[in-house]
């Protein structure tokens, strides 16, 4: 399968929708790396109470992208060099450990890059080194986050 067409499965199987969904873009990847972008729209529902005068993207947000990008984009990635084909209503997916550091804000609007390094893949578990970076190539947080990936055996 072209690398192309690997990327397209992978953006039609991730298992978020809108609002919920952070990932536009997957622009490389690998069994090993994942690099990809989101653009935080200025109308996003968590705008209108964070620092109503300014303001910024919740932390707990930013980590969600890194782990929508960087572990579950990857994950499905590595998953489906096993498993030709993904169903997505019988994947159970799951974060079981993050740890972030924050160092700058992302604003309404703002596109971010995310990069992501594989610790481990093993036992259907994810670890990751995860680092976002805004337009100006800033550094915004890094850290690593865990998580598992595997088919659904209560699904129906």
């Amino acid at each position: 399968m072209r690398k192309e067409q690997i990327i397209k499965n992978i953006l039609e199987n991730l298992p978020y929708q809108e609002p919920f969904l952070f990932v536009d873009q997957i622009n490389n990847i690998s069994e090993n790396t994942v690099e990809g972008t989101y653009t935080f729209s200025k109308e996003a529902y968590f705008y209108k109470g964070h620092f109503k005068k300014n303001p910024v993207t919740p932390g707990v947000i930013l980590t969600e992208c890194c782990a929508q990008i960087g572990l579950i984009c990857m994950g499905l990635y590595n998953f489906m060099s096993t498993n030709t084909l993904i169903e997505n209503d019988s994947l159970a997916i799951g974060l079981s450990s993050s740890e972030m550091e924050f160092y700058k804000p992302v604003l309404p609007s703002e596109k971010v890059r995310v990069t992501s390094s594989k610790i481990y893949y093993r036992f259907h578990k994810l670890k990751c080194e995860v680092k976002m970076y805004n337009q100006k190539e800033e550094l915004v947080c890094k850290g690593t986050i865990a998580g598992m990936i595997k088919y659904n055996t209560d699904a129906k």
